[in-house]
């Protein structure tokens, strides 16, 4: 969890104190200049309009370029990514014609199958000749191939669950799964820090929803303690059904969830468990199967697990892995099922290749050594980060690894600055996080080297000398990379 320093806090408010008057100030003096002019909605209420509407025109324009950066190759280790200028103080971008080479610290290419391989694109290829682009179908029409089927076949088996289904994107997986599972009457138990996609599907389901404590246990205990015992709203009657939702690796946070404690407690109270293992599948556990082979949990516990193909395996959509009578229900029941457009016939097939690799089932070793690279690639990264002062949010063995930035000014320094010396980051900002708790996003591949680790630590330590974003002492012995440096040189 991150403890905001009162210092932070104080200066972080002031600078969006000031960029919030001057914005006000700014709107109050373009309402006087356009009093005159004619209006354009012809007595239509304007739609964007509000707190929102404010912060993009204000604040998000002024630094915009920082993010929707477009890319001219594949996410590997090391992409291209497309130069842009703007004639109007930011406010729109044009692409040029020129790239930059830069080290790819951004993308969720965890395992390294984003780019060209061996293994998987000989096999999407002759998939797109035999299949097309899209089956232009939905799966109980005639969107339904072999690949499908094999695929929910091998996910299933791979994380240890009876059945499984597909869906064309890890968000509707949640947000359209939710709904179908759980309804009025029923209680849904969310950590409070819980991926945007559960949120929206869990307030579209008609359930009560309660929050806990980010990964706190204890608090999930009593959360749920005097939930049974109120009963439902008004009629007091006992509820339905109960849905704890928490997630595998929390993507903003890179935290691992207290799997087996939060387990214990959902027994103890006779409560489903819903598991989100977008960002864990795949990444972490010594052959790849989440955080339940991670943490030592049966994944014969777990009632629904969800994951997505995006992270780990190269791909796009996702998945929930559960009894075949859960699975049976969704297939009847759920509308992205039923009336969604299937996944790409070649997406399932890089998906199935990927994960044959991963288990060894494509002839080779080379699951077993990315699993282990990409172990190795984040501990090593994160523990010279911390090394070096920065307040870096998360866990080992998580690839994904936050650097608070906190000060709106210090996203746009910190952002182009790295990619000024060809290190491509993700900032990330309001909405997505806390006003006050900007950061930026470090996500970890398999794919890179580590002298392309020792590259990133330099221009990162460099910019955040120049930025002022190492919060805490520098430790006294030199980070390893010093040292490999040398060696290298």
């Amino acid at each position: 969890m991150v403890r905001l320093p009162y210092l932070t806090a104080l200066t972080t408010l002031f600078s969006y104190g000031l960029l919030f008057a001057f914005g006000h100030f700014r709107d109050f003096f373009r309402r006087i200049l356009d009093a005159g002019k004619s209006s354009n909605l012809k007595g239509y209420a304007p739609i964007c309009l509000g707190y929102e509407d404010f912060y993009t025109r204000r604040l998000y324009l002024r630094i915009q370029d920082c993010f929707n950066r477009p890319i001219a190759s594949a996410p590997d280790a090391w992409f291209d990514v497309v130069e842009r200028t703007s004639n109007d103080g930011n406010k729109t971008l044009q692409c040029t014609t020129k790239t930059s080479k830069c080290l790819n610290l951004g993308s969720y290419n965890y395992l390294g199958f984003a780019a060209a391989d061996e293994y998987c694109t000989p096999r999407v290829i002759e998939s797109l000749k035999k299949y097309s682009a899209s089956t232009c179908s939905s799966r109980v029409d005639g969107g339904n191939t072999k690949l499908h089927t094999e695929l929910e076949e091998l996910v299933a088996r791979f994380v240890g669950k009876p059945a499984a289904i597909l869906f064309g994107m890890g968000y509707v997986t949640n947000s359209a799964i939710i709904p179908i599972l759980i309804g009025k009457g029923g209680l849904i138990v969310s950590d409070s820090l819980n991926h945007i996609s559960i949120v929206n599907g869990a307030r579209g389901s008609g359930a009560t929803v309660q929050v806990f404590q980010h990964n706190n246990p204890a608090h999930l205990e009593d959360v749920l303690r005097e939930q049974i015992a109120g009963g439902q709203p008004r009629t007091h009657r006992p509820w339905k059904k109960i849905i704890v939702i928490i997630e595998g690796i929390y993507s903003m946070e890179g935290e691992l969830c207290n799997l087996p404690e939060i387990m214990a407690v959902c027994k103890k109270y006779k409560a489903y468990t819903y598991l989100d293992e977008a960002h864990s599948i795949g990444a972490v556990g010594k052959t790849g199967r989440g955080v339940c082979e991670l943490l030592g949990v049966d994944p014969a516990d777990v009632d629904i697990m969800m994951g997505t193909f995006t992270k780990s395996f190269g791909s796009c959509g996702g998945y929930i892995a559960a009894s075949k009578e859960i699975i049976d229900h969704l297939k009847h029941a759920c509308p992205a099922h039923i009336y969604a457009t299937s996944m790409s016939p070649p997406a399932v097939q890089q998906v199935i290749s990927a994960i044959k690799v991963v288990l060894g089932e494509d002839g080779s070793n080379r699951g077993a050594k990315k699993l282990a690279q990409i172990r190795e690639n984040s501990n090593f990264f994160r523990s010279e980060l911390q090394k070096m002062g920065f307040e870096v949010l998360g866990d080992n063995d998580s690839p994904v690894m936050p650097i608070m930035l906190y000060n709106p000014a210090k996203i746009p320094a910190f952002s182009r600055e790295c990619l000024r010396q060809n290190v491509a980051v993700v900032t990330v900002a309001f909405p997505a996080t806390p006003l006050l708790l900007a950061r930026a996003r470090i996500c970890i591949s398999a794919s890179q080297s580590r002298e392309d680790l020792i590259k990133g630590l330099e221009v990162i330590s460099k910019v955040g000398d120049l930025v002022g974003i190492k919060y805490f002492p520098v430790e006294q012995e030199k980070p390893a990379y010093v040292d490999k440096i040398k060696k290298i040189q």
